[in-house]
């Protein structure tokens, strides 16, 4: 199957209604009644490191429900229509359900996977600092301006210019790990949410199926779906590895939820090369 050519075609099928009104839903309770009553919602719903005190299983679903903005559940819920309802139109509802659900619980587990490297890294090197200051160890406060410096955690100007030159106080070697205790335990908990891995997963099954079939780029300018969609997954790899500083998206879920959707609709296509039924 090289070209979506719709037949009896519902333009917007049961499970992709559902899932776009409960998303809705979600993301209207996220910004009205639990703001307006102080619920800290992404403590309990968004996911969170294992290494975190706030994760709870549950999250691995609970945080595909919940949205960062108005673009950003806007982009998800549009390429869930577009690309999904073809889908569900092909195999059924149940069917698109549990690869949909699959693809969010993989994008997360991988993100998981790669976020606890990185936090385990960041933990070690913490430990180290605390451990030095404990023992009132030589050049603690140039190991800790090192750690801000690496983890782009902004200090005042003046105080660090103080340290470097009076790298032997003790006191204000304190407050500097004071500082760099909050950063740390913000990181822990910095909540990941959106629907996005589960949505790479549907692209990624799309564009196997159809790989022939024209997406317009802005609208105006055809592509193949099968070019757009190595670009695309290209451009997430690449900035994943890279792993930019201040870079808040959860490129590792996109990735996995891209794999995890191509590795699914392999197994199912096996059989029969053109259709799953």
């Amino acid at each position: 199957m090289n070209e979506f050519r719709p037949g009896r075609f519902e333009v917007l099928p049961v499970i992709i209604k559902n899932l776009l009104i409960i998303n809705v839903l979600c993301f209207i309770a996220q910004n009205t009644i639990a703001k307006q009553l102080h619920f800290p919602v992404e403590d309990y719903f968004a996911l969170h490191t294992w290494k975190s005190p706030l994760f709870q299983p549950w999250q691995l679903i609970t945080h595909m429900f919940l949205h960062g903005g108005v673009a950003h559940i806007f982009g998800n819920m549009f390429a869930l229509w577009m690309f999904g309802a073809i889908l569900e139109n092909l195999w059924g509802g149940r069917r698109f359900l549990t690869f949909y659900v699959i693809c969010g619980l993989g994008a997360a587990l991988l993100h998981l996977l790669f976020l606890n490297y990185e936090i385990g890294q960041l933990t070690t090197q913490y430990v180290d600092l605390v451990a030095m200051h404990a023992s009132n160890r030589s050049g603690e406060a140039e190991a800790m301006l090192n750690y801000a410096s690496k983890h782009n955690i902004l200090l005042n100007d003046d105080f660090i210019n103080y340290m470097r030159t009076n790298s032997g106080d003790h006191e204000q070697a304190g407050r500097l790990l004071e500082a760099l205790s909050n950063s740390y335990k913000e990181t822990l908990n910095t909540p990941t949410i959106g629907a996005s891995g589960a949505i790479f997963g549907v692209l990624a099954a799309f564009v196997y199926l159809f790989p022939n079939t024209y997406l317009y780029l802005y609208f105006f300018f055809p592509i193949k779906a099968k070019w757009a969609g190595l670009a695309y997954f290209g451009y997430e790899l690449f900035f994943a590895i890279k792993n930019s500083a201040g870079d808040n998206v959860a490129r590792w879920a996109h990735v996995g939820g891209a794999i995890v959707g191509l590795l699914i609709v392999m197994t199912w296509n096996k059989t029969k090369k053109n259709t799953f039924y």
